[in-house]
């Protein structure tokens, strides 16, 4: 079975997009569909099966699927946007994962929760708590993994929009971050400072195997000389509303590492329950 990215093609109202953090700027959007169809090549060509989500036209700020779920193991846990124009991007994401036969719980009111606010590291799932993700958010998210066996860890953020713009982690579980943009590294059992605002973010396609923003070459290199595959992917557009390589992807990685279980002579299991997920 092949390892799963759920992707949602950017609506035609792409440039009325929420900006929060920084200034406005007019999106192409004829370079932002070229770009997202290099983003989902780039995918694929690393054995990730792509996935689109229903459209969204409706909701300019839809292509950043990221942000209508959280996955821990097979366990989708839909979201509930912060941003009220933001919240029926959910509905497309919900179906799509109803199709994989994941098991599906949800945010409820008055709490609300952005994806991009999740940072998994293992077990260990770090939740930012900022703009668009508020304390019940946290608090209900950390009644649904407890049981799961995942860690909730709160971490501010004040700085930037989600806090998957200020750090993501490598495959060895390294949280990698713009200094400037993260309230806190000491949160964190190991953080490296990245040298430029645009490599905060990447994408493990694998154990060895990255993608980042082309906006970011110093950082590439700095993670090549770690012995790291990097693979550059142009953003420029989504980047001028906030995005980076991780909001226009969901990762399901746990269905395939179950499947992968099983069919190594292991016996059915009524729920499939894989490692907690790599750092994602």
């Amino acid at each position: 079975m092949s390892k799963i990215a759920l992707v949602r093609q950017p609506s035609p109202l792409l440039d009325s997009g929420i900006v929060d953090h920084i200034e406005k700027v007019t999106v192409d959007l004829p370079r932002a569909q070229e770009q997202w169809r290099g983003y989902v090549d780039a995918l694929q060509a690393h054995g990730w099966k792509t996935i689109e989500v229903d459209p969204a036209d409706d909701c300019p700020d839809s292509v950043f699927v990221e942000d209508t779920v959280v996955m821990f193991r097979n366990v989708a846990v839909i979201s509930r946007p912060g941003a009220d124009s933001r919240k029926p991007e959910v509905d497309g994401t919900r179906r799509a994962l109803e199709a994989l036969g994941c098991p599906i719980v949800e945010i409820q009111a008055p709490g609300t929760l952005d994806g991009g606010d999740i940072l998994k590291v293992g077990d260990t799932v770090y939740i930012g708590r900022g703009g668009r993700t508020n304390a019940e958010g946290v608090a209900q998210l950390l009644r649904i993994l407890a049981p799961l066996g995942g860690t909730v860890v709160a971490v501010p953020v004040t700085k930037v929009l989600h806090l998957k713009t200020a750090v993501t982690a490598l495959p060895d579980g390294t949280v990698i971050g713009y200094p400037e943009f993260v309230d806190q590294p000491s949160i964190f059992d190991r953080f490296m400072p990245v040298p430029e605002p645009h490599g905060t973010a990447v994408v493990c396609l694998s154990d060895s195997e990255l993608l980042i923003s082309a906006s970011a070459p110093k950082t590439a290199a700095l993670l090549r000389d770690l012995g790291y595959g990097v693979t550059e992917v142009e953003i420029s557009e989504y980047e001028k509303l906030e995005g980076c390589p991780t909001c226009l992807s969901v990762r399901v990685r746990a269905l395939y590492e179950a499947a992968s279980a099983q069919t190594n002579a292991r016996p059915a299991q009524r729920t499939p329950r894989g490692r907690g997920g790599r750092a994602g």
